[in-house]
């Protein structure tokens, strides 16, 4: 299999053209809630796409029109209010759309794109701007290869929408793409006020996954180690293993029968014990280590159906060190995954976060933590703007931000993708697989267990 390939460099047909929505739209600030404007959401979602063949660029420019009529707030521009706080101007002002030319194939890209590396960055046009509220919250980029096939980039502000939102968005371009005059299976829902805060605030409950400045810090007896920055040491490497439904399989076994889990309980389990395994520090064992990871909680606060800002909170699972690494010991790290799990299904625990994030001192906890976001089980695989579900799909870039993403033809595999110090790679690698080694040594056939990484890359999300 090729290593991740030095794309060769865009050839721009033009300047970008800025694509307003087809039809007169709503115009009006547009609130966002505590869940959209946290400063660990202020990024652009870049999804990657890879298709066999494209539509006529023409036609997807017009189906782009068409669906920002939809969802007009993404043709807005996102502004600051009260200093912290973001709003969206529902202006109509529309979405930069950049057409280009690559000299490579299909084939070349789909070897080498399970580790993407920062030369893939071309793929996105970049908007110069001051900050990251000036960027516009949707740019396209239409790459045509030679060969014929297209690669379809989108970077979309995680501040107007999450992993489903953004899918709903796709899935709706898609529909008018191939159905121009039809209306929309799933209807937007713009309002966020839905998860406005109490007045006053009413957190009533702990949450672990966020910080705030303590202005009369005690000593405390719990060793206090910042992973982050080891973590972010470069040169980092994207890594990459796409575990077979025999894997997770595999997995659960160590579980049971004590503990019934799901696949992505016990993926994620077992990532963040690899991870933390796979550090090559002398952690103390009574560090505290996070993994952190979203969950959908539509459905606990009955938000409308169509609602597509961000609807998740981040569970948190908490383990001292020794506890997570045990040997043997992959139920314990399953079990705090489904006790964070249970903790965020509940309202009252929703709610409390909202409060709780309207102190704009209160930071995301990175120091000891993993973060995990599903990219899988949302639908983005699926696609299709009239020529056929991509080839490849996945994020843009790497980073230290831990994803699952989906597996093209195989809907109960799963790929995780993140970037680690160079300097890991090998034992996070050796952490990730050893249960299927171990099953090799007892004359077990492994499956098909794909692991991959490139040399000496640098990766960013």
């Amino acid at each position: 299999m090729l290593q991740s390939m030095e794309v060769p460099d865009c050839i721009y047909r033009g300047q970008p053209v800025t694509i307003s929505p087809s039809a007169p739209t709503p115009k009006h600030s547009l609130y966002l809630s505590n869940l959209d404007d946290q400063k660990f959401l202020r990024f652009s979602i870049k999804y990657l796409y890879l298709f066999k063949k494209s539509p006529s660029l023409e036609t997807l420019k017009s189906s782009l029109a068409r669906v920002l009529v939809d969802y007009y707030p993404l043709a807005g521009r996102l502004r600051s209010v009260d200093d912290h706080k973001l709003e969206v101007d529902c202006n109509g002002e529309g979405a930069v759309f950049a057409e280009a030319f690559m000299d490579a194939t299909a084939h070349q890209l789909i070897e080498s794109s399970k580790t993407p590396n920062k030369s893939w960055r071309k793929f996105l046009y970049r908007v110069e701007a001051h900050s990251f509220v000036d960027v516009p919250p949707l740019v396209v980029q239409v790459t045509s290869l030679g060969c014929g096939a297209m690669i379809l980039c989108t970077a979309i502000n995680h501040c107007l929408c999450d992993g489903i939102g953004t899918s709903q968005f796709l899935q709706a371009w898609a529909q008018l793409t191939k159905k121009p005059e039809s209306d929309l299976t799933i209807t937007p829902f713009h309002r966020r006020h839905v998860l406005k805060p109490r007045e006053p605030a009413q957190v009533q409950f702990r949450h672990p996954a966020y910080t705030a400045p303590n202005p009369n810090p005690t000593p405390t007896p719990t060793p206090q180690v910042d992973l982050l920055k080891f973590i972010q040491l470069p040169p980092s490497v994207p890594v990459s293993f796409t575990l077979t439904p025999s894997h997770v399989l595999s997995l659960k076994k160590q579980c049971v029968p004590s503990l019934k889990c799901t696949s992505f309980e016990t993926v994620a389990a077992h990532t963040w014990r690899s991870w933390i395994r796979s550090l090559n520090l002398s952690l103390p064992s009574a560090l505290v280590v996070k993994l952190l990871f979203s969950v959908n909680v539509r459905a606990v606060v009955d938000l409308p159906q169509g609602y597509y800002g961000n609807g998740f909170l981040l569970a948190c699972a908490e383990s001292t060190v020794d506890e997570l690494v045990e040997e043997g010991n992959l139920r314990h790290g399953v079990k705090l995954v489904q006790e964070a799990k249970a903790r965020v299904k509940n309202e009252g625990y929703v709610r409390s976060m909202v409060d709780l994030l309207e102190d704009k001192t209160v930071k995301t906890d990175l120091s000891t933590s993993l973060v995990i976001s599903q990219w899988s089980k949302l639908g983005l695989e699926e696609v299709d703007f009239g020529e056929g579900k991509p080839l490849h799909m996945g994020p843009l870039t790497s980073d230290i931000y831990c994803l699952f993403l989906p597996v093209i033809g195989d809907a109960n595999a799963v790929r995780v993708l993140v970037s680690v110090p160079e300097s890991m790679v090998e034992r996070f690698q050796y952490h990730m697989k050893e249960s299927w080694e171990r099953k090799e040594e007892n004359g077990d056939d492994n499956n098909g267990y794909h692991h991959h990484a490139p040399q000496n890359e640098n990766g960013f999300f």
